[in-house]
């Protein structure tokens, strides 16, 4: 069979679209939007080659107009979960031999079906089963999956040029094997980004997969399936299934082919599935690879030096975009006593201008919370700051769950660093400002390096360059992505690779060749061209 060493296409970040009035996608991403709401779509699992139904159909709803129906999917049983494992172990060895390229033409392959005829379905889905605005929808379901797709075929050619030194007369060579098993890959509502890359970049290393995505993000994982079986994904590489957590857990985590699993979640659950794994840690072949983006309760810290209103634009965005439903949202905000009042005046004056409704009105800039459990989690947190004596709600505050889960932008100020909400994570539009003596920055910033447990994202806004070089320094552990005059949200695939450590995950490293190099394991072969004939070595001999 011919061969060479192939070069695969050089990734760049997908362009945006801005959805201006007037402008073709903006008229396709209409059309879409109507065509869908008109339908109602039948999601069933995908085991192997086969598409399974069941007696037990959820319905799934807008967030944003939860008595429309967009749908039914098929709840999975334990048995499922064990179809789909043997599903996918039956695809393993096919899949595996497969010469890289070809694994890699399929997810290049994936991208330009996103880029192209899909974009539109893919956006409308994630508008409309997660309430995401356009411009949100298209940074994620569009530009992020694409980048991760294009990005990790590139990293994959990296980590298999990674090769160690040879001594004259011997090749040393590693290969890159995918690991012994199946991965489970359990993914988020908040990012069809990541539910599409935690099983793909698995997948793009040879494995096979277990996805089972949550119950909210439902509607658009299934047209991720259906791009990842138009562009040639064979049967049983990855398999989509809808059971409880429950369920997958007791059969996944008892198996003794479970190899890994790529989860993006909450840091209880994570910390719950870690000590399953642990738990039955004698049942396994290998060392399970646990991969896990986990809780935030990210941060804006500004100095004193910080020009007002690049503090209260990283404030309005960093805080609220996509309802504050992104793991890296700015939910806790240290402002100077000095700046404190012209910041409120500016940011109140934002979160007056910002509309709140459905997706489908592109005027709207604040959408729905996710589901009617958040909803009540938020708002239960907003009515208590509003009798408590240490804090109070300077903006919003209004919340609203009879047509949709809509909360309003919110912010608490007060008095206590260590108040509830500067503390636990919220998920959604809530952020609590501590106002802090503009002479104490210093204890400032130990304070934000130990109210939380978590550290994902941060940012240090402010002028004085000896000030952001103290803080890029003490706070070099709260934070798994830094930023410096900007929102602490918005990371790009390829230029800030994702990830947090502490109460956040394992810090592997979402759009950079770190998280890739999780899903092989490297086998070292050493050839020598000429090989000793005798045991002796020349010390032994005589004088």
């Amino acid at each position: 069979m011919a061969t060479g060493f192939f070069k695969v296409p050089t990734p760049h970040n997908e362009p945006v679209k801005q959805y201006a009035p007037g402008s073709a996608e903006r008229k396709a991403l209409q059309a879409k939007l109507a065509d869908m709401r008109s339908e109602v779509r039948d999601i069933p699992m995908f085991i192997g080659s086969e598409e399974i139904r069941t007696g037990k159909k959820l319905s799934l709803h807008p967030p944003h107009d939860h008595q429309h129906l967009l749908g039914y999917y098929y709840k999975s049983e334990k048995q499922h979960v064990t179809d789909a494992i043997n599903a996918a172990l039956a695809a393993r060895e096919k899949w595996t031999n497969l010469n890289w390229e070809h694994r890699a033409s399929i997810f290049l392959k994936v991208a330009e079906l996103i880029a192209g005829p899909y974009r539109a379905e893919l956006n409308a889905a994630t508008m409309l089963g997660q309430s995401k605005n356009a411009f949100q929808a298209e940074i994620d379901s569009a530009c992020e999956i694409i980048d991760f797709l294009r990005f990790n075929v590139q990293f994959m050619t990296e980590i298999y040029s990674m090769q160690p030194q040879s001594s004259p007369g011997i090749w040393n060579r590693s290969e890159w094997r995918p690991l012994e098993g199946f991965i489970y890959a359990l993914t988020p509502f908040n990012f069809t980004a990541i539910a599409g890359n935690l099983p793909s970049s698995c997948a793009l290393m040879g494995n096979v997969v277990v996805w089972k995505p949550s119950n909210t993000q439902v509607y658009s994982a299934y047209v991720l399936m259906k791009i990842f079986k138009e562009a040639g994904v064979p049967d049983g590489v990855i398999n989509l299934i809808y059971p409880s957590g429950p369920d997958a857990a007791e059969v996944i985590f008892q198996h003794p082919d479970f190899a890994g699993i790529h989860f993006t979640g909450s840091t209880g659950v994570f910390q719950d599935i870690w000590k399953n794994i642990g738990n039955n840690i004698h049942r396994y072949k290998t060392y399970p690879r646990i991969v896990g983006e986990t809780g935030g309760k990210d941060f804006i810290l500004a100095h004193p030096s910080a020009n007002a209103k690049v503090l209260a634009t990283a404030i309005s965005r960093g805080a609220f975009e996509y309802q504050g439903q992104k793991c890296s949202a700015a939910s806790r905000a240290y402002v100077p006593s000095n700046l404190w009042e012209e910041v409120k005046q500016l940011v109140v004056a934002d979160l007056k201008s910002m509309k709140m409704g459905p997706t489908e009105d592109f005027g709207n800039f604040i959408n729905a919370v996710i589901d009617e459990k958040s909803f009540d989690k938020l708002s239960g947190f907003i009515e208590q700051a509003k009798k408590d004596n240490d804090a109070t709600v300077v903006a919003g505050g209004n919340c609203d769950k009879s047509k949709g889960y809509f909360i309003e932008p919110t912010i608490i100020q007060t008095t206590n660093p260590h108040y509830t909400t500067m503390c636990e994570e919220l998920f959604g539009p809530v952020l609590t400002v501590y106002v802090y003596d503009e002479t104490k920055f210093e204890e400032t910033v130990k304070l934000v390096d130990s109210t939380s447990i978590y550290a994902l994202t941060g940012a240090i806004i402010g002028q004085d360059r000896y000030a952001l070089e103290y803080a890029t320094k003490n706070l070099q552990n709260a934070a798994g992505n830094f930023y410096i005059n900007d929102k602490p949200t918005g990371a790009v695939v390829g230029q800030q690779p994702f990830g947090g450590s502490r109460g956040s995950g394992t810090n592997d490293k979402a759009g950079s060749m770190i998280n890739l190099l999780r899903w092989v394991s490297p086998r070292t072969i050493k050839e020598t061209f000429t090989p000793p004939t005798d045991y002796r070595y020349p010390f032994l001999e005589k004088e």
